[in-house]
């Protein structure tokens, strides 16, 4: 009898025990956290230029992604100390990748590359690399000779404004590009050129743009990122050539065509290749073949043999039978620089220090 209880008192036990016990609930898994990426910019998304086309580009991740990615943007970052300190705090609040828009964060991104190895940095237009760092550019100097064909052929005194942001090779290889392109279809055309020392001030921009168009140009082209230089032309009813985005939408026809930017196809891709884990630390610079740079659609004023001069150009470029630095070349002290028949190569064309004949300017 008391084994009989003993048991009974078991079984009585063992189900409370289970009468107390909760049952189990499912398990919430995580969602995966979004792939973080930041980018610093010289000006502001509104100067319908240079930032402008960037911020299209990163607008083109968020499209691309939606909510895998979370991308950031802070505008008007001084290139120096203030740019260093903005790269390295993005870094340190868990941002998985950092691209930097302007030439002058070169060094201060290469320096906190250094203090953060798993985080991959991606300079514009620089030369510095690391295992963490990358660069990137476009062949827009490509887009900018087939402009200047368009300026050749149009300009009735033969003299073209070009407001200059620095004499840096970046800014010298467009010049020159713009200048042979002009030169190609009008032996005629001098380029003037007046350095501003400043990517980003619509007043200096508008002031140099004015100045060459007092001095006889009758259309004016730029390196600057704004549509300053273009609306000065315009109230003096001249003919302009835009940068960075199609001008010709917010300055109107007489904006002939511009070279212009599209990040987009190299933003994406590259978030794609962090997201994946195949991305790895290069030197990108690809041209009108990878669509990263085009010509903007012609102005109605633009003639139809002009266009189609341009576009037979265009399909020779992007062939790879010819590029627009093929010799022969001279400076603008009568100097041969290039042989006939020889391009130029990558390494000369990234250091470019000395201006094409035809260009009337110095490189200070």
């Amino acid at each position: 009898m008391k084994k009989g209880l003993t048991v009974i008192g078991i079984l009585l036990v063992a189900l409370a025990i289970s009468g107390c016990t909760k049952k189990a609930e499912p398990v919430a898994i995580p969602e995966a956290a979004p792939y973080k990426v930041a980018f610093i910019y010289i000006g502001v998304p509104g100067d319908l230029g240079w930032t402008h086309e960037h911020d299209i580009g990163r607008q083109a991740i968020d499209t691309a992604f939606g909510d895998k990615v979370k991308t950031v943007f802070i505008e008007n970052v001084p290139e120096g100390p203030d740019a260093t300190r903005i790269i390295r705090q993005y870094a340190q609040d868990g941002y998985d990748m950092i691209f930097a828009t302007s030439f002058g964060y070169m060094d201060p991104m290469a320096e906190v590359a250094a203090e953060f190895p798993k985080v991959k940095f991606v300079h514009c237009s620089g030369y510095k690399t690391s295992e963490n760092m990358s660069t990137y550019f476009g062949r827009i100097y490509q887009a900018r000779y087939l402009s200047g064909i368009v300026a050749g052929k149009m300009t009735k005194s033969n003299i073209i404004g070009y407001p200059g942001a620095f004499p840096i090779p970046e800014v010298v290889r467009g010049i020159n590009a713009f200048t042979l392109g002009a030169r190609s279809v009008n032996p005629k055309v001098q380029v003037r050129v007046v350095w501003t020392n400043t990517w980003y001030d619509p007043v200096k921009e508008r002031e140099a743009a004015v100045a060459l168009l007092d001095a006889g140009a009758d259309i004016i082209t730029q390196h600057q990122d704004t549509v300053e230089p273009q609306k000065a032309a315009q109230e003096r009813g001249k003919f302009s050539i835009g940068y960075d985005s199609d001008m010709r939408k917010f300055v109107g026809d007489s904006v002939l065509t511009s070279p212009v930017w599209n990040w987009g196809v190299y933003y994406v891709d590259t978030v794609r290749k962090g997201m994946e884990g195949t991305w790895k630390s290069d030197q990108y610079w690809e041209g009108l073949n990878a669509d990263v740079v085009h010509l903007a659609d012609f102005s109605p004023l633009v003639m139809q043999d002009v266009r189609d001069l341009v576009l037979a150009q265009k399909d020779k470029i992007v062939s790879g039978s010819w590029d627009v630095f093929t010799g022969p070349i001279k400076d603008n002290t009568g100097k041969l620089r290039v042989n006939d028949g020889v391009k130029m190569s990558d390494g000369d064309l990234l250091s470019f220090d000395w201006l094409v004949e035809g260009v009337v300017g110095k490189v200070q």
